[in-house]
């Protein structure tokens, strides 16, 4: 289901060639109808990241683009039979279980990374992210809402992104609404496909889901795995870290655009190619893999 078509979407991950990138196809629009997965081509970052090329739009790429990330997963093609990636679950969970199923194939090519050497701020209003060096890859988020239930949780989560961590910790946090903001976004045309089966809905007392939270941090975690998604747009895994308050998509990618704008504060870094060819091997923590991945075949 998409969350804000409210269409239901096939969807289908398939193997690319080295250096390919992320690539979504929208076979709805025929086999070239293709957006690459870069931060050039986001378009619309209200409630969702959305990706476009002339005509051709997805949205809501995010928890995809995160999994991709987790698993080390530089080059595959990502086919949609709609307008935008189904919501699943709000997790990244069930993707995580479909790349772990087809398995991931190691390439003959260098696997490149993003080493961020000089810190890189972005802020709008109370909102800020930053870039930091670090020797791996580390997301530290702070959440602040002015609302009764959400005041209560959590506010704070800092975790080393690894594929263990991404799949143990982060990837099953599902997104989360405010029932009192339903009846607007509905009437926006927007989470035509959401309900209680594919989000976390709080008002003011609690959480309406009666499963309660999968991590009594999920709220933040879940703020985790979006960033994670929207720092992915960079087109390289980072070895950096990423500290974030009130930060969302918008100012997630404004930080991405004005990394890239400061070359000074970045190097691309390549690893030595494997020793030996395997054909389907689990993606290693990252950043330490030393090659290039693809989603198996």
């Amino acid at each position: 289901m998409g969350l804000h078509s409210g269409e239901r979407i096939q969807l289908a991950l398939r193997g690319a060639g080295p250096d390919a990138g992320i690539v979504f196809r929208r076979t709805d629009l025929g086999p070239r109808a293709t957006v690459k997965a870069a931060v050039d081509n986001v378009i619309d970052t209200q409630f969702a990241t959305t990706l476009a090329n002339g005509e051709v739009r997805v949205s809501t790429v995010e928890h995809l683009m995160a999994t991709l990330a987790g698993f080390g997963i530089d080059n595959a093609e990502v086919d949609v039979s709609g307008p935008e990636v189904p919501i699943m679950d709000g997790s990244a969970a069930p993707f995580v279980n479909l790349v772990e199923r087809a398995g991931v194939a190691r390439q003959r090519a260098p696997k490149r990374y993003l080493r961020i050497v000089r810190e890189v701020a972005y802020a709008e209003g109370c909102a800020v992210a930053r870039l930091k060096p670090h020797a791996g890859f580390r997301v530290d988020y702070t959440m602040r809402y002015d609302h009764p239930f959400l005041r209560r949780q959590t506010p704070r989560a800092g975790l080393e992104v690894t594929t263990e961590t991404f799949v143990g910790e982060i990837s099953p946090a599902r997104t989360f609404g405010l029932l009192e903001d339903m009846e607007e976004l509905r009437a926006r045309n927007l989470i035509r496909g959401g309900s209680l089966e594919n989000a976390i809905v709080v008002d003011d007392e609690g959480i309406l889901n009666p499963e309660g939270l999968r991590h009594p941090d999920e709220f933040v975690r879940h703020k985790v795995l979006d960033a994670i998604g929207d720092l992915y747009m960079c087109g390289y895994a980072l070895q950096g870290a990423f500290v974030g308050r009130q930060s969302g998509h918008g100012i997630n990618h404004g930080l991405l655009r004005r990394l890239l704008a400061t070359p000074s504060a970045y190097r691309i870094v390549t690893s030595p190619l494997p020793a030996r060819r395997s054909r389907r091997l689990r993606a290693d923590p990252l950043p330490a893999a030393a090659n290039g991945y693809a989603v198996g075949t």
